[in-house]
């Protein structure tokens, strides 16, 4: 199977079949992606449809910021494209449901306290074993409704980060590069969900 960046490159010399291929590739991570945001299937379909062609529109264009021009001496494609995703989402929301927006765009604590410019929280820095659930949690076909319903009465935020660490199976890293967020910011991020998900399991 080719490569994102193969694809790229046969495209970029003229084969559109290649192009085709790449969004066959993620147009069901995307959409699912976008759909954890705006919650309409309906929604979630026009703004696939949205970054699909944003991103085409920039692929041949030089890197002016993560969400436009591609060049795959930077990043890889599947984080490029989800920071368009995640854009796209954003600025939906941000017009049509601003009460929403400022839910995801707030960086909230956990138990007490709030989070300092780098997205640390004392109290849950200082815990010094969470117990993270393991990988196969998410897997187990008998807790698939439990989860899902613990899942959505986290923090946007945290929600996001799960679920492209687990459902999506994206490293740390990428994760930072899709959400232009710094990579220290996401790995606390995904420690807090962990222990507030254990904990509404656990209840």
């Amino acid at each position: 199977m080719p490569t994102d960046e193969q694809l790229i490159e046969k495209y970029l010399a003229g084969d559109d079949e290649a192009l085709r291929s790449l969004i066959e590739r993620y147009l069901k991570p995307i959409h699912n992606f976008i759909y954890r945001y705006v919650g309409s299937d309906g929604d979630a379909e026009d703004l696939t449809q949205e970054t699909f062609v944003s991103a085409w529109k920039n692929l041949k264009k030089p890197v002016l910021s993560l969400s436009k021009g591609f060049d795959p001496q930077k990043g890889k494609f599947k984080t490029w494209i989800f920071a368009i995703a995640k854009n796209t989402s954003l600025n939906w929301i941000k017009k049509k449901k601003p009460d929403l927006f400022s839910a995801f765009s707030a960086k909230s604590g956990f138990a007490s306290g709030e989070e300092n410019e780098n997205g640390e929280n004392a109290l849950i820095e200082s815990i010094a074993d969470p117990s993270p659930l393991p990988d196969e949690l998410f897997h187990r076909a008998d807790l698939a409704l439990k989860l899902s319903a613990a899942i959505k009465k986290l923090n946007p935020n945290h929600q996001t980060v799960l679920l492209l660490r687990y459902n999506d199976h994206f490293t740390f890293r990428e994760i930072a590069e899709s959400l232009g967020e710094p990579l220290h910011t996401i790995k606390s991020r995904h420690r807090r969900a962990l222990i507030t998900l254990k904990r509404l399991l656990t209840d």
